[in-house]
């Protein structure tokens, strides 16, 4: 669930030359305790790319690529599909991309734990630096508009954070059009986060 596979997303995509429709992402990371999480990632393809994706899967790609390979998926009656990913435990154990700069977690006083998640690489993980031709660009642009990255993150009480605040106070949000990461136009600060008091 690392942000590296946002990039082999916007690879699939960038595939499915001159079909509409892409994908949303959801990611949400619940603080369960002092020392555990719940990090759930939800991805939902259109029909039209998921049509693409599953048949060069069926023309045998490498498995471990295919959209999918490590969640539960549901073929949706519209064609379109969703993916989800569900990680329980330790925060060490949860694949969140902690080892190449990914989501972290500090404690942060008694019972409070400090998550958060650098930007950088989100940006350059989707071509935020890459250089496009005006078709490449054409071709983008088609594909993530109105395509959104969401991040979450929850837990009893949501102390301080720089990202969207619930009323009651227990889930911080971000959400973060495509378009504007891969464009390098959306304005994150270096990283999100969300100072939490566990359950």
């Amino acid at each position: 669930m690392s942000v590296k596979l946002l990039g082999k997303l916007a690879a699939t995509v960038l595939l499915a030359a001159g079909l509409a429709g892409c994908i949303d992402i959801n990611i949400e990371v619940a603080i369960t305790s002092p020392t555990t999480a719940k990090a759930t990632m939800t991805q939902v393809m259109g029909a039209d790319v998921y049509s693409m994706v599953k048949m060069s899967a069926e023309g045998g790609s490498a498995e471990e690529d295919s959209f999918c390979a490590e969640g539960s998926l549901t073929e949706n009656a519209d064609g379109s599909a969703t993916c989800i990913i569900v990680e329980d435990g330790k925060f060490a154990d949860l694949d969140l991309g902690q080892d190449e700069g990914g989501m972290t977690f500090t404690e942060a006083g008694p019972g409070l734990i400090r998550v958060a998640l650098p930007t950088a690489d989100m940006q350059s993980e989707l071509g935020a630096e890459d250089e496009m031709d005006e078709q490449t660009r054409q071709m983008v642009e088609a594909f993530f508009a109105d395509r959104t990255m969401t991040i979450v993150i929850s837990g009893a009480e949501i102390v301080e954070t720089n990202m969207t605040l619930s009323a009651d106070k227990t889930r911080a949000e971000q959400v973060i059009p495509m378009l504007d990461l891969i464009n390098g136009a959306a304005g994150l600060p270096e990283e999100l986060y969300a100072l939490v008091r566990a359950p």
